[in-house]
């Protein structure tokens, strides 16, 4: 049982992570640190709620979830490795590439396990986008185009999102998301051009961006905005084989709001009309039709880290990987503010 305790309690606690690391036997949620609202215990009786950084890490506690904002990271991510306590840390990574390399460093010179939450890996479209991949219905991938689209102009009521500080605006917050399953899928690139944005009224983070990633043989487009009230696919791959689109359907993050427990069994089944549609030709036959989604669960991140503390293998988001992601948004904004495509070197 790998004791481990939460950096804070709102929505990523108590949606993402607690009910997965309730499910899990091998976890046990000791707590979580709560600066005002003291909210784990109405949900969890038998846990603590810290009253600071310094208490949690003082205790028995051998895991630490760092999900905070992102502007913290590094600094609770650094305090907690130096207290001698494995991490998973919330996208985005850290703020800068620099920072990411520091905490992957420091980690490997503890002997510790740092992780990146990017549960996203394991989103049922994605997993379906994957499995059409790795069959090669599509044959060589030329193009592809990942997007994050909402419709929602008005300014979050959560300040910290909408001040300037370097953890602040869309590219940070959903940018992850995409880049990382672009990486996963494809590999590192080796250039990036971006567009980035400030739409909404009186925004002064950016909440608009479009991304494109080159490789030798193929051009990555990457896309979240709050204006996309009509949405289109949110995954677009084109081969030389064939076409596959998918919707956005990953039903995990809705049924955990309302406060619904994970299971192994039917969690993450996607409704039936939010398919994909394969357009290809195999053996001679043109085939257009639908592909059943794939279950998606967040459980498999949390199973991959239990097994990488106690067995020692690879983390299932290493620190590795998100510094990949660092280098490509902190590319990214040197892109948009130069207005010309930025080499990568991973």
């Amino acid at each position: 049982m790998i004791k481990t305790a939460l950096l804070s309690y709102g929505m990523s606690g108590k949606v993402f992570h607690a009910p997965f690391l309730e499910m899990h036997p091998g976890f046990e949620l000791t707590g979580s640190w709560e600066r005002s609202k003291k909210l784990i215990q109405q949900d969890y009786p038998n846990v603590k709620s810290y009253a600071s950084l310094e208490e949690l890490l003082a205790d028995d506690v051998e895991l630490v979830i760092v999900n905070t904002p992102v502007d913290t990271h590094f600094e609770y991510a650094k305090k907690v490795l130096e207290a001698g306590k494995h991490a998973l840390v919330e996208k985005a990574f850290t703020t800068t590439v620099a920072e990411a390399e520091e905490l992957s460093a420091l980690a490997k010179e503890k002997g510790l396990k740092l992780a990146v939450f990017q549960n996203r890996r394991w989103d049922s479209d994605l997993k379906t986008v994957k499995q059409v991949l790795d069959e090669n219905l599509l044959g060589d991938i030329v193009e592809a185009e990942f997007r994050f689209d909402r419709y929602n102009p008005v300014l979050s009521p959560k300040a910290w999102k909408e001040s300037a500080n370097p953890g602040a605006g869309v590219l940070l917050d959903l940018g992850p998301h995409l880049i990382d399953q672009a990486v996963y899928l494809f590999g590192f690139p080796d250039a990036v051009f971006a567009d980035i944005r400030q739409l909404r009224e009186n925004s002064i983070v950016d909440d608009d961006f479009s991304i494109l990633l080159y490789y030798p043989d193929k051009r990555v487009k990457l896309h979240a905005g709050f204006f996309v009230r009509e949405g289109v696919p949110a995954y677009a791959l084109h081969g030389r084989k064939g076409s596959f689109l998918k919707q956005r359907g990953d039903i995990q993050e809705d049924v955990l709001k309302t406060g619904h427990k994970p299971n192994l069994a039917d969690w993450g089944t996607e409704p039936e009309d939010k398919c994909g549609l394969l357009h290809c030709e195999k053996n001679g036959e043109v085939l257009r039709k639908n592909i059943p989604t794939q279950q998606g669960n967040y459980y498999s991140l949390f199973d991959g880290l239990h097994k990488s503390i106690t067995e020692n293998t690879k983390e299932p988001v290493t620190a590795d990987d998100g510094i990949r992601v660092m280098k490509i948004i902190n590319a990214a904004q040197q892109s948009s503010k130069e207005r010309k495509v930025i080499e990568l070197k991973e």
